[in-house]
């Protein structure tokens, strides 16, 4: 039985988190139009965080305080990407474009917009 509830669990968590906590305006980016906007370039968030996405595959992400997480990007065919960091650490998240937003949104519902100008 208890098989049987994990089992459930697992098949529920991915489908409640398909929706990305979309509103209304959110424009998924199909894979070929993502990775032409993320591979070889970096992009600032509000908090002044910067995240890289190398040409062959590394990523990292710079805290405004100090500091560089490293790993590996996939930009999956549902354009979803998936970070697998070298502390064993993994996340996928969504990019959407709202009006001339740019906004990352994490699996657990959360919204980080992204700067216009990139460094």
């Amino acid at each position: 039985m208890r098989a049987f509830v994990l089992g459930l669990i697992c098949f529920a968590l991915p489908a409640a988190a398909q929706d990305w906590a979309m509103r209304d305006g959110d424009q998924v980016i199909a894979q070929e139009a993502l990775s032409a906007r993320l591979v070889g370039q970096a992009i600032q968030f509000y908090d002044n965080g910067i995240s890289r996405f190398e040409t062959d595959g590394r990523y990292s992400y710079t805290y405004d305080q100090g500091g560089t997480a490293y790993g590996q990007f996939d930009i999956g065919s549902d354009g979803i990407v998936c970070i697998d960091f070298i502390n064993g650490f993994s996340r996928c998240d969504r990019y959407v474009d709202n009006g001339a937003r740019f906004i990352l949104l994490t699996a657990d519902g959360l919204r980080f917009p992204i700067r216009p100008e990139r460094p």
